[in-house]
């Protein structure tokens, strides 16, 4: 049932530009999603979900469901057959709503159908007895004495606090200044879908689209009731991710649907429904106070940082723990007092998006540090200079930068890059507002604003991050094939082409065949914190390298060999004092953003995006320049137009009609400058390349438009009111 193929691979190596196999179909529609899986005698799974952010659930009263003609099942909440509760790190989250819903959207029931429109009707027939209440919106309030107690333990999820150097450092110069950042949704344009076959053991076979197999494993059967033995996963083709896959939708649902009929059971959702299906960006609201001497040079940083992790963990613990890390920036600060909070709320959960936590920060750390510019006449790359981080300096918490830092260098080529010519366009597109004709260029004034961002590589404070490969060289007919099975999930980075370019550069073999990602291989990890190519990349080159020494025993049969690649052990920070080593590297951007500003209007055009990113060692070079333009893609949309709008706890647009996203017409010129410095302890000295465009990209665009406006612009996404002061 997987769709994600097995296939021999274009012929490339580490280094080259390789296309990639699932290119041209996915260009042409003919690829296969999960959304187009299919099975003889198969049903349709359907959700009812919560419409208030807030209630009692006093009863459920299926009886009109179970009569509609062509419906299978009904079930609710006791008709788990394990555990009632899931989460990736906590597990808090019902299966399906117990005594209460604490989101809008929460599920309450579902119903498999011999067809999708029966099992809407269905779902329409359930009637759910809810006493509305108060929803808790506010993360601030929600830790305040006397607010509701979402969860027994009570509101605040995790606190991180960093204290480095004097707390009572003092400076000649200081900036203040408030920042917010609004929920962003990871906008990916393949819904949630998945088929659960039910089999003769009595387990399950669940087709899924996902980033973790494993951790969706181990949820789904305690949730089930089954040993993980029985809950077999494969991955199907996934349409999009950015995090937003890594927790549980709908597959315990579907898996109890299929077990319940003891027929194959398709759910898919709508794009509405998946707006309310997975996790999106937390808000943030952050507080900084940057203290410097009358050279520049940073003396302290300050800052208290509140998310809102919404009604449910998720990844949220780690999401502010990275938070708190990177809220000082790429940066040499002696001095450093941090506190970092999330709390639960009546708002959809949040947890992964691409950049973790320091997409929200570099925002704020950013903009201080054009206050700080501003306020001693230092042009912004300057002041960025005098203050870069380096190889051989410490993180506010404590932790030795150990591997390469080239903050200067990453600036200095920026500096370096040409400005685009400032001319007077002729394509009416080319004004701000573009195709809709609405400025002329009257009010338009030209911005320039730069910004550095960093993040860790890989899972921290201890986790136990691993991934796994079986490589296999066999012979038939074209002579030796050789075959890599993981568990990554493939999101459409690029991945199964990189383990075969690495398979081909160790073993000097060029028919290599990638096998279809699932549970009956060990754990490759989450495809996430742009570890893949870094972790299932070192375990296929290590499972390359030992067949290596035995490639002479391959003439007589097949051989094959499995590696667990694991990277240099991390810890979890002191709870006191957040200090520790907690994470294994580190990856850096820069970026210049140029944008045209109808300052009447509040209109913005960004007219190009220079960046320089260190990439360690260039794997494909063409994949390389994908993933930084679809992360730039993100960027300018936190920064211009992307935004899940709440009301009260209530998404007011979940469609992509009202959650605006850029298009290729938004799109800016792209400028790069690739460096490549080999991180010591990765595999070809490789990093991570994947979430670096998104951090540095938003507060370089807000720079640049604050820079044409003359406006403070404080929150992100930017609205015309910000920019034209209205």
């Amino acid at each position: 049932m997987s769709t994600s193929g097995t296939r021999v691979l274009p012929l490339g190596r580490i280094g080259e530009s390789v296309l990639r196999a699932d290119g041209r179909p996915k260009v042409r529609g003919e690829f296969a999603y999960a959304s187009d899986l299919g099975a003889d005698r198969m049903l349709w799974g359907a959700t009812l979900r919560s419409p208030h952010p807030s209630a009692r659930i006093r009863g459920i009263d299926i009886t009109r469901a179970l009569t509609l003609s062509g419906v299978h099942a009904v079930l609710t909440h006791a008709d788990v057959p394990g555990r009632t509760t899931y989460g990736m790190e906590i597990s808090d989250q019902p299966v399906l709503a117990i005594d209460r819903v604490r989101y809008e959207g929460e599920p309450v029931a579902i119903v498999a159908a011999d067809h999708p429109e029966t099992a809407r009707r269905a779902i329409e027939r359930i009637v759910v007895d809810y006493l509305p209440e108060d929803p808790l919106t506010d993360p601030e309030r929600a830790i305040m004495p006397g607010a509701p107690r979402l969860h027994p333990g009570g509101n605040l999820l995790r606190r991180v606090t960093i204290r480095h150097g004097d707390p009572g450092a003092t400076a000649e110069v200081v900036v203040r200044g408030e920042y917010a950042v609004g929920m962003q949704d990871q906008a990916f344009l393949g819904p949630e879908a998945a088929l659960a076959v039910p089999a003769e053991d009595g387990g399950i076979d669940l087709h899924v689209a996902t980033q973790w197999l494993h951790v969706d494993q181990g949820q789904v059967a305690a949730c089930l009731g089954l040993p993980p033995s029985l809950t077999r996963l494969h991955l199907s083709g996934v349409g999009g991710a950015f995090g937003g896959r890594e927790d549980l939708s709908m597959q315990v649902h579907v898996a109890m649907l299929a077990l319940h009929t003891g027929r194959p059971v398709k759910m898919v959702y709508s794009r509405e429904e998946s707006f309310f299906g997975h996790v999106h960006r937390h808000p943030a609201r952050m507080e900084y106070e940057h203290g410097a001497d009358r050279d520049g040079r940073l003396v302290y940083v300050r800052a208290r940082v509140v998310l809102d992790g919404g009604a449910y963990a998720s990844s949220s613990t780690a999401v502010v723990a990275n938070a708190a890390t990177f809220a000082c920036g790429p940066y040499d600060v002696p001095n450093a007092e941090v506190e970092a909070i999330v709390t639960y709320t009546n708002n959809p959960p949040c947890g992964a998006m691409r950049g973790f936590g320091a997409v929200q920060v570099a925002f704020g750390h950013e903009s201080q540090m054009d206050r700080l510019a501003a306020e001693l006449a230092l042009d912004p790359i300057e002041i960025r200079l005098r203050n870069a981080l380096a190889t051989g300096m410490r993180l506010p918490t404590g932790q030795l930068v150990d591997g390469p830092a080239p903050v200067r260098e990453l600036l200095e080529g920026l500096r370096d890059m040409p400005l685009p010519p400032d001319v007077v366009p002729v394509d009416p597109r080319e004004f701000p507002g573009g195709v809709s004709n609405s400025t002329h260029g009257e009010g338009t004034r030209r911005g320039v604003g730069v910004a550095v961002g960093f993040k860790n590589i890989a899972f921290a404070e201890g986790f136990d991050d691993y991934s796994t490969a079986r490589v296999r060289i066999s012979r038939d007919d074209g002579g030796p094939l050789v075959e890599i099975h993981t568990a990554a999930a493939e999101v459409g980075q690029g991945l199964e082409t990189v383990l075969a370019q690495i398979a081909r550069t160790e073993l000097s073999l060029e028919r290599v065949r990638v096998l279809p990602a699932d549970t009956q291989v060990g754990s490759a990890g989450s495809t996430s914190a742009s570890r893949q190519t870094w972790m299932t990349g070192g375990a296929v080159q290590l499972a390359c390298a030992r067949l290596r020494e035995r490639l002479h025993e391959a003439i007589d049969g097949p051989i094959e060999e499995t590696a667990v690649y694991r990277h240099r052990p991390t810890q979890a920070l002191d709870p006191d004092t957040g200090q520790g080593d907690s994470l294994v590297a580190l990856a850096f951007a820069a970026h210049r953003a140029v944008c045209d500003v109808d300052v009447e209007l509040g209109i913005v055009r960004a007219v190009e995006i220079a960046t320089t990113q260190d990439v360690g060692r260039v794997m494909n070079p063409l994949a390389l320049e994908g993933q930084i333009h679809g992360g730039i893609a993100q960027g300018l949309g936190l920064a211009l137009m992307e935004e899940i709008q709440m009301e009260e706890g209530r998404v007011r647009n979940a469609s992509f009609t009202d959650y605006l996203m850029p298009t290729v017409l938004d799109m800016p010129q792209v400028r790069m400058r690739i460096s490549e410095t080999p991180h010591p302890h990765a595999p070809y000295g490789l990093n991570g390349v994947g979430e670096m465009p998104t951090i540095a990209s938003t507060p370089a665009i807000v720079a640049a438009v604050r820079d044409a406006s003359g406006r403070p612009l404080t929150r992100v996404p930017l609205r015309p009111s910000d920019i034209a002061g209205v």
